[in-house]
């Protein structure tokens, strides 16, 4: 029979069984939606989900696949006005305990990375806070706009000097009109 953690944010790994599957779910209290939104510079932080599994993978790893879910708001990044999205996502991460240690590597060393993008180091704990907190912020917009905003052309320069406009930016613009002029029309 498979125990469930569903009233606990941290999964002490010595209580795994290394025969057993076991199912989560991360309980969000007030506190820790708010520190949330701080951390991932969020306006707010409404419906935050986490459910999964924890399944053994070999004698020493452990496979954490679940779903994750939030409503968030973020400011806009040209009107700072409020933009909410919904964002539900699937995440895994797979625990390992031994990965190679780099403590001992010179500064300028070079360290292929691993081909498997989920592999965390497997403490003594594993804290279902961090799995949402980092699923969370990669799925993010990461330039959130309001609906109908729009970039205006901006113009800055100091008093006295002629403004460089996006036009002057465009040097094959210039080109393609100098182009045109040069051209003569075929009788």
């Amino acid at each position: 029979m498979a125990e469930d953690f569903q009233d606990i944010s941290v999964i002490p790994v010595s209580r795994l069984s290394a025969n057993q599957t076991y199912s989560f779910t991360l309980p969000f209290t007030d506190e820790m939606r708010a520190s949330l939104a701080g951390e991932l510079d969020l306006l707010a932080l409404k419906k935050p989900s986490l459910k999964g599994t924890l399944t053994p993978d070999g004698s020493d790893d452990w496979l954490l696949k679940a779903r994750f879910g939030a409503t968030v708001q973020q400011a806009c990044v040209i009107t700072l006005a409020p933009v909410t999205t919904r964002i539900d996502d699937t995440v895994e991460r797979l625990f390992v305990r031994a990965l190679p240690d780099f403590g001992d590597l010179e500064e300028d060393a070079e360290v292929e990375m691993p081909d498997d993008e989920r592999v965390e180091a497997l403490g003594n704990t594993i804290e279902l806070v961090d799995v949402f907190r980092e699923a969370l912020a990669l799925a993010l917009p990461p330039y959130p706009r309001a609906e109908g905003a729009e970039l205006e052309e901006a113009v800055f320069t100091e008093e006295g000097k002629e403004a460089l406009t996006d036009k002057d930016t465009k040097p094959f613009a210039g080109l393609a009109a100098l182009k045109a002029k040069l051209q003569t029309p075929e009788d």
